[in-house]
């Protein structure tokens, strides 16, 4: 087990972001680097003394997370970008960083305020106009699922997607199409199919002895998901 030393005063007061340590391990051993050769770069390149080897293999076996900051060190010294080290982001910093942006470009560009923008970050949720979310969307890459989640709109998403699922879906149709504007034959199948699969999952339980209520509640948790999932099969 490697004794891993970091500095006690933190510059990133950010959760790390999730971070893919296999690509990491992949991007390192392609570029024929061990860690102690990514901890010299870090240390001499790019002004983080304290990264050792140890640290690099910590992030590498995941029992420990790179910051933001070291997060984009490592990329450079990696020869990647910012979000090929990354997981599936899921916040609106993470995804800025996945793209290898400074808050300042995305203020910018989006016509924001910095402080205001970074406000948004801290608290993840962003507040634009119908323009300047069209702009970040395409400068940040973002899903619709994306934008729906970083703009605080899931939970009503996901309360919207649990009555459709366990009611009737058609009554549904016109609000989540007011959050979610997908084509509207798309989003039909897609209630539908919510729906017949809860129903399916229910029935299905009956012959059993478990408790049907623990099924149901595990679908309906995951309601988003399932209903994003369903969204892209029946748009193929």
């Amino acid at each position: 087990m490697w004794a891993v030393h970091r500095p006690s005063a933190r510059t990133d007061r950010h959760p790390p972001p999730p971070f893919n340590a296999p690509a990491a391990r992949r991007l390192r051993a392609g570029l024929g680097m061990g860690p102690e050769h990514v901890a010299d770069a870090l240390r001499g390149s790019y002004g983080l003394p304290y990264v050792t080897s140890a640290l690099v293999a910590a992030w590498e076996q995941r029992t420990a997370a790179p910051s933001h900051i070291e997060l984009t060190a490592l990329a450079g010294v990696l020869w990647c970008s910012p979000g090929e080290l990354l997981g599936r982001p899921s916040t609106l910093r993470e995804h800025r960083v996945a793209r290898g942006l400074a808050p300042e470009d995305v203020a910018r560009t989006v016509g924001h305020e910095l402080h205001a923008y970074l406000r948004m970050e801290e608290t993840n949720q962003w507040r634009g106009s119908e323009q300047q979310s069209a702009t970040l969307a395409r400068l940040l890459a973002l899903s619709l699922a994306d934008v729906i989640t970083i703009t605080g709109q899931e939970n009503r998403l996901a309360e919207l997607l649990r009555g459709a699922t366990t009611t009737r879906w058609q009554t549904y149709v016109r609000p989540v199409s007011k959050l979610a504007p997908l084509e509207r034959r798309h989003l039909e199948e897609a209630l539908h199919r919510l729906h017949r699969d809860y129903r399916g999952h229910m029935a299905a339980t009956l012959s059993w002895s478990s408790d049907t209520s623990d099924i149901g509640s595990e679908f309906l948790a995951r309601i988003v998901d399932h209903f994003w999932t369903a969204v892209e099969e029946e748009g193929r």
